[in-house]
């Protein structure tokens, strides 16, 4: 719940801030969870259209012949598809399926056995003559004549009607006819021989052998041949010279029993249309693509040369590099992993690192320079493949560790800070791998180059470290090529030199890269880096000339304010350049009423003196937004002009609130102490607060009438227990650690800037010529200690006078 209840607390503050700055600092959106959430699901969706395609811009050649435009290289090893002669295998593999024939053996039998139980029919028939008739049925009123019950058992027997005029002439069979002789004899010659119903087709197949299936008991031969095997032409033509010759059977009676035969012949061995297509596809199927390799580097085609069937194969394999049919099923994945990587990575450092805390425009900036990051690298793959066609000795892979891939982490370094950067490294190394082919090799060069880089330009107070930061990223970038290649087991070869070569390359243009982009960032997204407050710390700038022209005293009350505050900023590790130049500008509102602040009444009257005291404090007061709006009107950025509008937080005004205490009376009135308090916010960040307590300090220590380094140590003490006290620091994130170290740094810088000096002798002959104006000045000397003992403030208000000369000030 703690954890829970710090996550809300920070969020609270990270809008209010957002809402309360200026109107620079605004954000574009009212809920930032709205925005955030807005803002990553937009990033996943172009990032995946940025990410997904993979094919490179191959010119198009449609027919063989044409000439090619521009040389063309194979940027990696492929194996493309031989599709003529994948499909003359796959032809071969069809055409090597033997046809498949069923033999069913009970075939001819069957219809045998049909044709015999018909004859023996006909002649049980009490009309055929010489057979006995039959006896009288006892049934008393038959349902059919018995004529039609004969011809009925008849054609039960053959398994199909006869015509009538068929039927007369079977009726005159003589009844001596031996059925059993006839079917025996046709049995041997005829039906036990197999049996095919296109002779010429089967003929055909038997040349190159088929496969023969007994029905019976499921098993399979090839065949080259098969021994009687006969037509139904010809079985019909052995069987007429059968009937023949059989005793009683005349011709009419054969021409019948041959139409019987006919429609009774069933084939033994008939052709599988449907199983052998099934089988002749099946071997399709299984005969694998025909591939043939392309090497890395190997030149497809070059310039001006007329383009051949097989140069076209190649460049279509190389336009269709990476697609995949199933592109929207890797297109869903990839939006998901970016998704949920994304929001656990942004939920889990919000929680845990206390610096990482986006506002809208911070993520609106982090997801732009993601997609420019991106945008970026995805050209960079296109030149590169460009080039790799034009020199041909160094790989297309080799040309991808030019690119600049510390340019976003430094950038955000900059912008922003280095947990921030750390997360945003880590996010595009490995989206970055998955550009490339899933390469944890690249994942592992991009994260390695994108932290040094950001830790290089940590404290970037000259555009010099852009550079030196280049530098470090080149020789990173370097080492972790040579590491990289013995990684992969490769031996030392030219390659690895250009890659090196082109490795610092890349560090040297991240810096160039950086430095170009930064004033644009700043300009745009209205942040304030620490390269704009170089530009801002110019002591030539017309804001700072101007405040030491009209407040003198002011602007060397910000000078040592500056230097204060730098300090104590190194030491408990904020940002010295931020606390500096906002030191010089937190005062830039007196220059407005500039005598009105005793440090530049330069001896003259108080004007407070004939002003109510709820005037002073308004006058006072008034210094901070006077101060606002001169930093808005000379763009000084949101950092400065928060400081400016925080630097006295909610502080009392305790010298005017206790003389209106005073003057007022009890019965009267009653005075608010609101009116008497600066209107805040109170310091939200350290350096804010660091400048809140070196103002006071530095103030105070002009008070001291003999700034001794025990009263300047216990003055500081003092002054910083009474800012903890009276809550102004409970907004920002300095702990009591913190407050020790800074009263440590304000007591050594202020112990430099009050030390003593020594009161060197002059000459002795000078000595003795002045030596009773040298007795009547001890004397005043010492009327004057006098003097300023009894009236002590007196003697505050010579010694602060004393110190200003001794700063120089007049």
């Amino acid at each position: 719940m703690a954890k829970k209840d710090q996550l809300e607390h920070r969020e609270k503050r990270a809008e209010k801030k957002a809402f309360a700055g200026t109107e620079s600092s605004r954000p574009w959106f009212r809920d930032r969870r709205q925005v955030a959430l807005l803002l990553l699901i937009t990033v996943a969706l172009l990032l995946t259209l940025v990410i997904i395609p993979k094919g490179g811009f191959i010119p198009k050649y449609h027919v063989p012949g044409e000439i090619a435009s521009r040389d063309i290289k194979s940027p990696r090893d492929l194996l493309i598809e031989d599709k003529p002669l994948t499909r003359t295998k796959r032809d071969e593999a069809r055409q090597a399926v033997l046809p498949l024939y069923d033999f069913d053996s009970v075939a001819g039998r069957n219809g045998l056995s049909r044709f015999r139980r018909g004859l023996l029919e006909l002649t049980k028939a009490a009309r055929i003559p010489g057979t006995e008739k039959a006896e009288p049925s006892p049934a008393p009123a038959p349902v059919l004549p018995e004529g039609d019950l004969t011809r009925a058992a008849v054609e039960v027997a053959f398994g199909f009607s006869l015509p009538e005029e068929d039927y007369q002439v079977l009726e005159t069979l003589p009844a001596e006819l031996d059925v059993a002789a006839l079917t025996a004899t046709l049995q041997q010659e005829v039906f036990d021989r197999p049996l095919v119903a296109n002779m010429k087709l089967f003929s055909a197949d038997l040349v190159k052998g088929i496969v023969v299936r007994d029905l019976a008991s499921q098993q399979e031969k090839i065949r080259t041949e098969v021994p009687r095997v006969q037509g139904l032409a010809e079985t019909l033509a052995n069987s007429n010279p059968i009937l023949k010759k059989a005793p009683g059977i005349k011709r009419t009676h054969r021409k019948v029993l041959m139409g019987i035969l006919q429609q009774l012949l069933r084939p033994s061995l008939t052709y599988n249309q449907q199983e052998t297509e099934q089988r002749r596809q099946q071997a399709f199927d299984e005969v694998a693509p025909v591939l043939f390799q392309v090497k890395k580097g190997e030149m497809i085609v070059r310039e001006g040369e007329r383009v051949s069937a097989a140069q076209i194969s190649k460049l279509r394999a190389l336009r269709d590099l990476g697609r995949d049919s199933r592109i929207l099923q890797i297109a869903f994945g990839l939006v998901l992993c970016i998704l949920i990587f994304y929001a656990t990575a942004h939920r889990f450092v919000l929680s845990n690192i206390r610096k990482y805390n986006p506002d809208v425009r911070d993520l609106f900036f982090l997801a732009s320079t993601t997609l420019f990051f991106f945008v970026m690298v995805k050209i960079s793959l296109v030149i590169s493949t460009g080039l790799a066609s034009t020199v041909e000795h160094i790989d297309a892979s080799s040309y991808y560790y030019a690119i600049p891939f510390a340019m976003g982490a430094m950038l955000v370094r900059i912008v922003l800070n280095s947990e921030t950067a750390l997360l945003f490294s880590i996010c595009i190394s490995w989206l970055v791998g998955i550009l490339f082919g899933n390469s944890l090799f690249i994942a592992l060069y991009v994260l390695a180059s994108s932290l040094i880089g950001a830790h290089g330009v940590r404290h970037c107070k000259e555009r010099s470290n852009l550079y030196r930061a280049g530098i470090w990223v080149a020789l990173v970038n370097a080492g972790m090529l040579i590491g990289l290649h013995f990684l992969a087991g490769k031996p030392i070869d030219l390659q690895l030199l250009y890659k090196i070569g082109l490795g610092l390359f890349g560090g040297i243009l991240s810096a160039v890269m950086v430095n170009g982009i930064v004033p644009l960032v700043e300009s745009f997204f209205k942040y304030t880096t620490d390269i704009k407050l170089l530009e801002l710390a110019n002591m030539n700038l017309p804001i700072l000339r101007e405040l030491m022209v009209q407040a003198p005293g002011t602007y060397h009350h910000s000078m040592i304010v500056g230097s204060l505050v730098e300090a104590a900023a190194e030491e408990i590790g904020a940002n010295p350049l931020l606390a500096r130049v906002s030191a010089y500008y937190h005062d830039i509102g007196k220059i407005k009423k500039p005598l009105y602040f005793i440090e530049n009444s330069g001896g003259q009257r108080n004007r407070h003196d004939k002003l109510a005291p709820s005037m002073s404090a308004l006058v006072l007061t008034s210094h901070v937004k006077d101060g606002v709006e001169l930093a808005r009107e000379h763009k000084l950025g949101a950092p400065i002009v928060d400081i400016i509008q925080q630097h006295h937080g909610t502080a009392l005004i305790k010298f005017f609130y206790d003389r209106a205490k005073t003057q007022a009376d009890p019965e009267m009135e009653q005075i608010d102490e609101r009116d008497y308090r600066y209107h805040g916010p109170k310091p939200q960040t350290r350096e804010a607060a660091l400048i809140m307590l070196a103002d006071a300090v530095e103030a105070a220590s002009r008070t001291l009438s003999d700034p001794t380094s025990a009263r300047i140590q216990g003055m500081v003490k003092k002054l910083i227990n009474n800012v903890f006290i009276d809550g102004q620091l409970d907004e920002c994130d300095l702990t009591l650690k913190d407050m020790h170290l800074i009263a440590r740094s304000f007591n050594r810088v202020l112990g430099g800037i009050f030390h003593n000096r020594i009161d060197y002798p002059e000459p002795v002959h000078i000595v003795r010529e002045k030596k009773p104006e040298v007795e009547a000045t001890s004397e005043d000397s010492d009327r004057e200690s006098a003097t300023e003992t009894e009236d002590p403030e007196a003697a505050t208000a010579k010694d602060g006078r004393t110190d200003l000369k001794r700063l120089g000030i007049s």
